[in-house]
């Protein structure tokens, strides 16, 4: 398994909306400037699904990220399923006015573990400059 982590400097409500409401997700959901996330759909249930299409913004390259919800705690814990089996969950730690969010994903074996794990890095730093300067 693969984790990162990073605290958010923002409320656990603004912390949560942000990263599931598809709106935002086509805000943050990139890994550097030259990609975006044209498309995001979010069924946030037990059985809900998601897709997120992440494209590099001159359209050499993109695929969909999606999959099916194995379990959701508001305000406290996303797990999912890939639609090529592989598992992941994302925790929120309620900290007043910071989050502490932690991604934790089965690599896949097409790249490079250290590969994979920068890329979820990048992604939730880019999350966290999102939230962290967005104002409601």
């Amino acid at each position: 398994m693969v984790q990162v982590q990073n605290t958010i400097n923002a409320t656990i409500e603004k912390v949560w909306n942000l990263w599931t409401l598809p709106e935002h997700i086509k805000n943050w959901n990139n890994v550097s400037s030259d990609w975006h996330t044209p498309y995001a759909e979010n069924d946030l249930k037990a059985g809900g699904k998601f897709k997120f299409t992440m494209a590099r913004k001159d359209g050499s390259e993109g695929f969909d990220f999606e999959g099916i919800y194995t379990k959701i705690e508001n305000f406290l814990l996303i797990e999912y399923q890939l639609f090529d089996n592989r598992t992941a969950s994302v925790r929120f730690e309620n900290k007043g006015n910071e989050v502490v969010l932690t991604e934790t994903f089965e690599p896949e074996t097409k790249n490079v573990e250290n590969m994979q794990k920068q890329f979820c890095t990048s992604i939730i730093q880019n999350f966290k400059n999102y939230a962290e300067n967005f104002k409601e």
